[in-house]
Protein backbone atom coordinates (compact mmCIF):
# COMPACT_ATOMS: atom_id res chain seq x y z
CA UNK A 1 0.00 0.00 0.00
CA UNK A 2 2.98 2.31 0.48
CA UNK A 3 4.03 2.71 -2.73
CA UNK A 4 0.27 3.59 -4.48
CA UNK A 5 -0.30 6.04 -1.65
CA UNK A 6 2.74 7.57 -2.41
CA UNK A 7 1.98 7.97 -5.90
CA UNK A 8 -1.36 9.42 -5.02
CA UNK A 9 -0.20 11.96 -3.04
CA UNK A 10 2.80 13.17 -5.70
CA UNK A 11 0.21 13.33 -8.19
CA UNK A 12 -2.03 15.40 -5.92
CA UNK A 13 1.18 17.21 -4.73
CA UNK A 14 4.62 17.35 -6.73
CA UNK A 15 7.29 17.79 -5.38
CA UNK A 16 9.00 20.81 -6.22
CA UNK A 17 12.86 22.17 -5.53
CA UNK A 18 13.24 23.79 -2.48
CA UNK A 19 15.48 26.57 -4.46
CA UNK A 20 13.13 27.30 -8.03
CA UNK A 21 10.77 25.94 -7.15
CA UNK A 22 9.78 23.45 -10.08
CA UNK A 23 8.22 20.04 -10.17
CA UNK A 24 11.06 17.24 -9.48
CA UNK A 25 11.03 13.83 -10.95
CA UNK A 26 10.32 11.48 -7.47
CA UNK A 27 8.98 12.18 -3.54
CA UNK A 28 12.91 12.26 -2.84
CA UNK A 29 14.33 14.73 -4.77
CA UNK A 30 14.95 17.92 -2.89
CA UNK A 31 16.66 19.70 -5.00
CA UNK A 32 16.44 19.60 -9.25
CA UNK A 33 19.04 18.55 -11.57
CA UNK A 34 19.39 22.45 -12.49
CA UNK A 35 19.70 24.27 -9.46
CA UNK A 36 22.47 22.20 -8.25
CA UNK A 37 24.70 22.24 -11.32
CA UNK A 38 24.02 26.39 -10.93
CA UNK A 39 23.92 26.91 -6.97
CA UNK A 40 26.15 29.20 -5.91
CA UNK A 41 28.62 27.59 -4.27
CA UNK A 42 31.55 29.65 -1.83
CA UNK A 43 33.41 29.00 1.38
CA UNK A 44 34.79 31.60 3.15
CA UNK A 45 34.14 34.32 5.52
CA UNK A 46 37.09 34.22 8.03
CA UNK A 47 37.46 37.87 7.57
CA UNK A 48 34.26 39.03 8.96
CA UNK A 49 34.44 36.88 12.25
CA UNK A 50 36.11 37.94 15.11
CA UNK A 51 36.71 35.71 17.91
CA UNK A 52 36.18 32.55 15.64
CA UNK A 53 39.01 30.32 14.58
CA UNK A 54 37.34 29.78 10.91
CA UNK A 55 34.43 30.64 9.78
CA UNK A 56 32.44 28.58 5.81
CA UNK A 57 29.43 29.06 4.43
CA UNK A 58 28.06 26.78 1.99
CA UNK A 59 26.09 29.10 -0.72
CA UNK A 60 26.39 32.68 -1.48
CA UNK A 61 22.87 34.41 -0.54
CA UNK A 62 21.52 35.36 -3.95
CA UNK A 63 19.08 33.84 -6.82
CA UNK A 64 17.23 31.13 -6.02
CA UNK A 65 19.11 30.81 -2.61
CA UNK A 66 17.72 33.28 -1.33
CA UNK A 67 14.21 32.67 -2.30
CA UNK A 68 14.58 29.36 -0.76
CA UNK A 69 15.76 30.55 1.99
CA UNK A 70 13.53 32.95 2.54
CA UNK A 71 10.48 30.16 2.54
CA UNK A 72 12.17 28.49 4.91
CA UNK A 73 12.55 31.56 7.79
CA UNK A 74 9.60 33.40 6.70
CA UNK A 75 7.01 31.07 5.25
CA UNK A 76 6.58 28.54 7.68
CA UNK A 77 8.56 25.70 5.37
CA UNK A 78 10.56 24.20 7.83
CA UNK A 79 11.41 21.06 6.45
CA UNK A 80 13.73 22.78 4.08
CA UNK A 81 15.84 23.51 7.29
CA UNK A 82 16.64 19.41 7.02
CA UNK A 83 17.97 19.86 2.94
CA UNK A 84 19.71 23.07 3.76
CA UNK A 85 21.36 21.22 6.79
CA UNK A 86 22.70 18.13 4.67
CA UNK A 87 24.05 20.96 2.10
CA UNK A 88 26.05 22.71 4.97
CA UNK A 89 26.91 19.39 6.63
CA UNK A 90 28.75 18.52 3.30
CA UNK A 91 30.72 21.42 3.51
CA UNK A 92 31.76 21.18 7.25
CA UNK A 93 32.99 17.46 6.46
CA UNK A 94 35.26 19.04 3.94
CA UNK A 95 36.46 22.64 5.46
CA UNK A 96 36.37 21.54 9.47
CA UNK A 97 37.00 17.94 10.16
CA UNK A 98 38.99 17.48 12.81
CA UNK A 99 38.02 20.93 14.41
CA UNK A 100 35.46 20.74 16.77
CA UNK A 101 33.66 18.24 19.05
CA UNK A 102 30.03 19.45 19.80
CA UNK A 103 27.58 21.34 17.18
CA UNK A 104 25.73 24.74 18.77
CA UNK A 105 23.83 27.15 17.23
CA UNK A 106 23.10 31.01 17.60
CA UNK A 107 19.42 30.90 19.53
CA UNK A 108 16.59 33.33 18.41
CA UNK A 109 14.78 34.72 21.76
CA UNK A 110 11.36 33.18 23.17
CA UNK A 111 9.08 35.19 22.04
CA UNK A 112 10.45 35.23 18.15
CA UNK A 113 10.71 31.02 18.29
CA UNK A 114 7.17 31.28 19.85
CA UNK A 115 6.50 33.61 17.47
CA UNK A 116 7.94 31.45 14.22
CA UNK A 117 6.87 28.07 15.62
CA UNK A 118 11.02 27.16 15.63
CA UNK A 119 14.56 28.16 15.29
CA UNK A 120 15.97 28.07 11.81
CA UNK A 121 19.58 28.03 13.13
CA UNK A 122 18.59 25.22 15.28
CA UNK A 123 17.54 22.74 12.85
CA UNK A 124 20.32 23.52 10.54
CA UNK A 125 22.52 22.26 13.66
CA UNK A 126 20.42 19.33 14.50
CA UNK A 127 21.07 18.49 10.83
CA UNK A 128 24.84 18.73 10.60
CA UNK A 129 25.11 16.96 13.89
CA UNK A 130 22.99 14.04 13.38
CA UNK A 131 24.66 13.52 9.92
CA UNK A 132 28.37 14.22 11.27
CA UNK A 133 27.70 12.28 13.97
CA UNK A 134 28.55 14.59 16.93
CA UNK A 135 26.52 16.14 19.81
CA UNK A 136 24.09 19.02 19.40
CA UNK A 137 25.00 21.16 22.70
CA UNK A 138 22.81 24.57 23.84
CA UNK A 139 25.40 26.78 24.57
CA UNK A 140 24.03 30.39 24.24
CA UNK A 141 20.80 32.14 25.63
CA UNK A 142 19.81 35.48 23.93
CA UNK A 143 18.44 37.77 26.81
CA UNK A 144 16.04 39.93 25.48
CA UNK A 145 14.42 40.18 22.14
CA UNK A 146 16.21 43.24 19.86
CA UNK A 147 15.66 44.11 16.29
CA UNK A 148 16.03 41.40 13.43
CA UNK A 149 19.72 41.66 11.95
CA UNK A 150 18.56 41.99 8.20
CA UNK A 151 16.50 44.76 9.07
CA UNK A 152 19.53 47.24 10.01
CA UNK A 153 21.36 48.49 7.21
CA UNK A 154 25.32 47.68 7.87
CA UNK A 155 27.85 46.69 10.49
CA UNK A 156 27.48 50.24 12.34
CA UNK A 157 24.16 49.35 13.13
CA UNK A 158 24.04 45.79 13.33
CA UNK A 159 26.92 45.21 15.85
CA UNK A 160 26.00 47.55 18.55
CA UNK A 161 22.14 45.53 17.91
CA UNK A 162 23.52 42.31 19.25
CA UNK A 163 26.45 43.48 21.79
CA UNK A 164 25.70 41.44 25.33
CA UNK A 165 22.37 40.05 24.51
CA UNK A 166 24.03 36.43 24.98
CA UNK A 167 24.83 34.41 27.80
CA UNK A 168 26.77 31.47 27.75
CA UNK A 169 24.75 28.19 29.41
CA UNK A 170 26.68 25.90 31.70
CA UNK A 171 28.54 23.04 30.24
CA UNK A 172 30.69 24.65 27.30
CA UNK A 173 33.92 24.26 29.21
CA UNK A 174 36.93 23.33 27.12
CA UNK A 175 34.25 22.57 24.66
CA UNK A 176 35.91 22.95 20.93
CA UNK A 177 32.43 24.64 19.22
CA UNK A 178 30.84 24.49 15.95
CA UNK A 179 28.87 27.24 15.91
CA UNK A 180 26.33 27.12 13.13
CA UNK A 181 23.36 30.58 12.01
CA UNK A 182 21.30 30.39 8.65
CA UNK A 183 23.62 33.67 6.61
CA UNK A 184 26.49 35.54 7.67
CA UNK A 185 26.32 39.20 6.48
CA UNK A 186 28.40 41.26 8.18
CA UNK A 187 29.48 38.87 11.17
CA UNK A 188 28.01 40.80 13.67
CA UNK A 189 26.28 38.04 15.31
CA UNK A 190 28.69 35.30 14.87
CA UNK A 191 31.48 37.25 16.62
CA UNK A 192 29.23 38.40 19.28
CA UNK A 193 27.95 34.55 20.04
CA UNK A 194 32.05 33.56 19.49
CA UNK A 195 33.17 36.52 21.76
CA UNK A 196 30.52 34.80 24.55
CA UNK A 197 31.26 31.35 24.17
CA UNK A 198 34.64 31.76 24.63
CA UNK A 199 34.59 33.64 27.56
CA UNK A 200 32.27 31.27 28.83
CA UNK A 201 34.86 28.60 28.91
CA UNK A 202 34.43 26.95 25.11
CA UNK A 203 38.48 26.28 24.17
CA UNK A 204 37.89 27.29 20.37
CA UNK A 205 35.04 28.34 18.49
CA UNK A 206 34.55 27.92 14.73
CA UNK A 207 31.25 28.51 12.44
CA UNK A 208 29.65 27.48 9.48
CA UNK A 209 26.66 29.38 8.00
CA UNK A 210 24.26 27.68 4.74
CA UNK A 211 25.06 31.12 3.20
CA UNK A 212 26.76 33.72 2.41
CA UNK A 213 25.37 37.39 1.64
CA UNK A 214 27.44 40.66 0.61
CA UNK A 215 28.66 42.18 3.39
CA UNK A 216 28.71 45.54 4.09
Amino acid sequence: MIRPLRFIIDLLFPPKCCFCGKIVFTHRDDVCPACWETLPGLSGGESRIEFAARCVSALKYEGAVRRGFLRYKFSGDYWLGEVFGEILAGVVFEALDGEFDAVTWVPLSARRRRSRGYDQAKILAETVAGLLGFPLVPSLAKKRDTAANSSLKNADERAPNVSGVYEPLPGIENLRLLLIDDVLTTGATLSECANTLLRGGAARVVCATFAEADGT
